[in-house]
């Protein structure tokens, strides 16, 4: 029989269709097309980019080749860092300038090679280049929030074939940070705990949807996951910030981030997924708002998530807001325990 689950943190129900058992081989999608004709972000094609924000290479100029992550902005950005911020009233509605920042993260000068291709040294210089983008963003005080996101696969909505994830400064919460932070902070005002700590306890000792358990990460299927073989990644010890993570933190977690794109990789035959990373936001004091971050250190748990895009949102769904899972975390999480990688 079906079921309808609450998922507490983004407060939203989900129906998990199980009856409908739906296993990986069921789920196959076409590959993309190589599509290396051109490439802007190969090797030698440097000068078809904006100049770099950012790289790490073991020597040599900036803009040229011999670098092994490079970060540029993106050519056609959703928001623009040039540009005073304000926001007014047009009738019943609301507008601000597009301020913000879009910059884009080469994850290896190998176009052939997708993220979980690379060797766990090669995913810590990514996330190298991710911490160091968050550390130099945040100190723009018109920015409010930071989203890291990959799109994998055209149908995830990645536009070139070249491995490479994307980073977006705002100007304002966007609804579903806001919705997890409130969460979180009503959570540790009740109770003086984290809402994600418990949440990750529980899932250990019920031990059903783990995936991989690792010193200090775990890879779990949530218990109302919106989509076949969803996916989050946390740290086991309360953290509330990736930006503060130190290098032998972020080597740890790209062993944990490889073994779960693997995972993905081999049980779904390398389909398209989102994952996005989640964490606090620019502790920035707002004028009229003393308290608003007094206890986002204790109160919020950084993650990654990850969704392969193995069904479509359709008439339903936007309707009511529910998703419909035909596959159960529960079997999800056995399937990607128990492939051979």
């Amino acid at each position: 029989m079906s079921e309808l689950r609450w998922d507490p943190i983004k407060l939203h129900w989900v129906i998990i269709a199980a009856d409908r058992g739906r296993r990986p081989r069921d789920f196959e999608v076409q590959s993309d097309p190589n599509g290396a004709i051109a490439c802007p972000f190969c090797y030698g094609n440097e000068d078809k980019t904006p100049p770099e924000i950012f790289a790490i290479r073991p020597s040599g100029l900036p803009n040229a080749a011999n670098w092994r992550v490079r970060v540029i902005p993106n050519k056609y950005p959703a928001l623009r860092v040039e540009g005073e911020l304000s926001s007014r009233a047009y009738g019943m509605y609301d507008v601000m300038n597009g301020i913000g920042a879009h910059e884009v993260i080469i994850e290896t000068p190998d176009h052939n090679r997708t993220l979980a291709d690379l060797a766990s040294g090669e995913i810590t210089d990514v996330l190298t280049a991710y911490r160091a983008r968050y550390l130099d963003l945040r100190r723009d005080f018109r920015f409010r929030y930071m989203v890291l996101f990959k799109n994998h696969g055209t149908r995830a909505g990645a536009t070139l074939h070249h491995s490479h994830s994307q980073l977006i400064a705002v100007p304002l919460l966007p609804p579903v940070a806001s919705t997890q932070l409130k969460v979180a902070r009503t959570h540790f005002s009740q109770k003086e705990r984290c809402i994600f700590c418990d949440l990750i306890k529980f899932e250990l000792q019920e031990g059903t949807r783990i995936v991989r358990e690792f010193s200090n990460f775990v890879t779990m299927a949530p218990y109302a996951s919106s989509s076949p073989f969803e996916l989050r990644l946390y740290p086991k010890r309360h953290s509330h910030d990736f930006a503060l993570m130190n290098d032998a933190q972020l080597a740890e977690l790209a062993v944990a981030l490889k073994d779960m794109l693997m995972r993905i990789k081999t049980v779904l035959s390398d389909a398209p997924y989102n994952f996005i990373l989640h964490t606090a936001p620019p502790m920035h004091r707002r004028p009229g708002k003393p308290d608003q971050w007094s206890s986002l250190e204790y109160d919020y748990h950084w993650h990654i998530e990850l969704v392969p895009r193995l069904t479509q949102v359709a008439g339903f769904e936007w309707g009511t807001g529910f998703y419909i899972n035909p596959t159960s975390p529960e079997d999800a999480a056995q399937f990607l325990r128990e492939a051979e990688m």
